[in-house]
């Protein structure tokens, strides 16, 4: 079936070939050109649980839609099979897009499937999206950083791949070095994550939140001083997927959700 042009000058998704998209924190909105582009061209798309549905509704009618989503507790495709599955159809001559909530490269997994591909000679393309940490701080009117706030910001995994805190943090360093830490996939842990920041030496009053469904419609913001914040998300009964951050630029949220048209 061929394909509409588009208005833009923008490569060709050439049979044979994956591209690493990413499809950023949820809202339609925040697709780069590139990765719309990609939508509207592939032949195969292998997508995770993270993106929303109405970014699939933008694929090709006859685009094959794959499901590889993981969620804690629930049976869910290995990263070696996904990855097979990205290099089998690329084989078979299909333009095969793996899509991604958020930004690939940003705790997404896509360095193991860049790397995968680059082994097995498959052509491919990575393109970047907005990644949680800054796109869902900003809907939630939380800068990731602000010149009289902060002048560094850190990103950290909540979980290992085991599904465990992550060994190897520096905890003292996170807790001293970085004025504002943004945790992703952090609820599971955050009741051990606050407890070793503040034994590290973190003020137990620092400003914190918790955004969940970032940039959607069931967007839902908690905001506690930190010793407080594991209580006050589990009395909102917010849930994952959600992104923690710490830091005094939580406090100018007030003021930029009253100037904020959406």
């Amino acid at each position: 079936m061929s394909r509409s042009p588009s208005p833009v000058a923008l490569p060709v998704f050439e049979p044979g070939t994956v591209w690493l998209v990413g499809a950023g924190p949820g809202d339609p909105g925040l697709l780069t050109l590139l990765a719309a582009h990609a939508l509207g061209q592939a032949d195969d798309i292998v997508h995770d649980a993270l993106v929303d549905e109405r970014i699939l509704a933008l694929a090709a009618p006859d685009a094959v839609l794959h499901f590889v989503g993981k969620r804690g507790g629930v049976p869910s495709p290995k990263q070696s099979e996904i990855t097979a599955r990205l290099i089998d159809l690329a084989r078979a001559g299909r333009r095969v897009l793996r899509l991604k909530g958020g930004d690939p490269f940003v705790f997404g997994r896509g360095a193991e499937e860049a790397l995968a591909l680059a082994e097995a000679a498959v052509p491919f393309r990575v393109v970047p999206g907005v990644t949680a940490g800054v796109g869902g701080l900003a809907y939630a009117g939380i800068p990731a950083t602000a010149r009289d706030t902060n002048s560094a910001v850190t990103f950290v995994t909540g979980h290992g791949a085991d599904g465990a805190l992550p060994g190897g943090l520096d905890w003292d360093a996170l807790a001293k070095g970085s004025p504002v830490l943004v945790f992703y996939m952090g609820l599971k842990h955050l009741p051990q994550i606050v407890e070793r920041l503040i034994a590290a030496g973190r003020d137990p009053m620092t400003p914190a939140a918790a955004v969940a469904n970032a940039t959607t419609r069931a967007q839902q913001v908690v905001t506690a001083p930190l010793v407080e914040l594991s209580a006050a998300l589990a009395a909102a009964g917010l849930k994952p997927p959600a992104i923690v951050v710490v830091g005094e630029v939580v406090d100018l949220r007030t003021v930029i959700l009253a100037g904020m048209t959406a």
